[in-house]
């Protein structure tokens, strides 16, 4: 039975494929016709009856460019565009609407049914669906380029610079002493950086204030938990009633940097993870669970103000700074390696962490593929990560109050020695 099936699909591919050319150009004319059904018939320029008609010339096209000409193809697309440009430019006489979306449309839906038929199917399936998604969301797309400001813009651009243009082009080839120097890796790792950043930026900047607190803190951790910590300890000398909140708060955002680890590792170096992955989640339970718990006895509806995220990382110049500091700290723990063996990786971490956590995390996850021990990097990473929550600690009791400083510091001390713990008995 099943022979018989594969023999008819194999003989008859052609005009199913051409059928599927035909289904695509209605799913496209049916998102076409549905946006101008209040239009009177003949008044607009295609639905989806002229829709699944150009899908279904398109397939055709391919069978005869097959079969007769090269020429038919390319003969066929330039007649449906002129016809395409006749029915345009008569309907620009009554309605002086310039948008040329329909028409875009109608030459994308021939060429997807010649792609079913001469190429490959799934292609043009995934496309037209994605074609007729892009149509049917216009509205939406719209407001969001009215809410997108301009450095959003710039930032997502150059957030393409330094990925799909300045990644290939630099060596994936091993340098420097040991080895430890790969360019195209610590690019990739600088892009990796940028585009978690860029996530956490834009998940508060959606619907960050709108939720809270809680929700703002969340999606902190993973742009600039440090910003937001700044910025909570200075609202809480204004509003010193929602200390307990902006201290769940601060607990929240430092406990998502350890999930974010967890990410850097499975992605440069998954073998770390199995040695990793307890202390890490040991340290979130306990920011974590304290911070729900100040919020749950202490909670307040609250809107607060959105954190400026003073470390962009979608700037040219802060990405060169971070490689040029991924690099020092790969050079740097290369030589303490040799020189004082995992006592000078564990300096290190110690020292870097002051003032970023994730060089020396990728610098550790990196340095683990080349010949750091597995416990070493952990150990390292762990005692980077508590440094840093330890700083913000200052922070908060520096510049917000003592309250804020208190609620927050105990949580932090009992992660970093629960932490160090959890590693050091494995």
């Amino acid at each position: 039975m099943d022979d018989v099936a594969n023999q008819f699909i194999t003989s008859n591919q052609t005009a199913i494929h051409l059928a599927l050319a035909l289904l695509l150009g209605a799913i496209i004319g049916l998102e076409r016709g549905w946006d101008a059904r209040e239009q009177k018939a003949g008044e607009r320029i295609a639905g989806i009856r002229t829709f699944s008609l150009v899908g279904f010339l398109g397939g055709l096209s391919a069978v005869l460019a097959t079969e007769i000409t090269v020429w038919a193809f390319p003969a066929l697309l330039l007649s449906v565009t002129a016809i395409g440009l006749v029915a345009y430019r008569e309907r620009l006489v009554h309605v002086r609407n310039f948008s040329i979306t329909g028409l875009i449309g109608m030459l994308l839906t021939f060429c997807f049914g010649a792609v079913a038929v001469a190429i490959d199917p799934v292609i043009a399936t995934a496309a037209a669906v994605v074609t007729a998604l892009i149509l049917d969301n216009k509205q939406e797309i719209h407001n969001w380029v009215k809410k997108l400001q301009a450095h959003e813009l710039d930032a997502a651009l150059k957030l393409l610079l330094i990925s799909v243009v300045m990644l290939p082009l630099l060596p994936n080839e091993r340098m420097g002493p040991g080895g430890v120097l790969n360019p195209r890796e610590i690019w990739w790792m600088v892009v990796m950086i940028a585009s978690i950043s860029f996530v956490g930026y834009f998940a508060i900047r959606v619907a960050g204030t709108k939720k809270g607190i809680l929700f703002t803190s969340l999606f902190a951790g993973l742009s600039s938990s440090t910003a937001l910590t700044l910025h909570f300890a200075r609202q809480s000398k204004h509003a010193p009633e929602l200390n307990p909140q902006f201290a769940a708060g601060i607990l929240i955002a430092c406990g998502t940097m350890f999930p974010r680890i967890l990410v850097y590792c499975a992605i440069i170096n998954p073998e770390l993870l199995p040695t990793l992955v307890m202390p890490v989640l040991v340290m979130t339970v306990f920011l974590y669970v304290p911070a729900l718990f100040i919020w749950r006895t202490s909670s307040k509806q609250k809107q607060v103000s959105q954190p400026t995220l003073s470390q962009n990382p979608l700037n040219v110049a802060s990405a060169l700074t971070f490689g040029l500091l991924l690099t020092a700290i790969l050079l740097l723990g290369e030589f303490l390696k040799g020189a004082f063996g995992d006592a000078g990786v564990y300096a290190l971490a110690a020292t870097s962490g002051i003032a970023d956590v994730d060089a020396i995390t990728l610098s550790l996850t990196r340095m683990s593929n080349n010949g750091l021990g597995m416990e070493a990097a952990v150990l390292g990473i762990i005692v980077a990560a508590s440094v840093n929550n330890l700083v913000k600690s200052g922070i908060a009791w520096a510049i917000g109050n003592r309250h804020v400083g208190a609620l927050v510091a105990g949580p932090m001390i009992l992660s970093l020695a629960a932490g160090l713990l959890s590693a050091s008995l494995q």
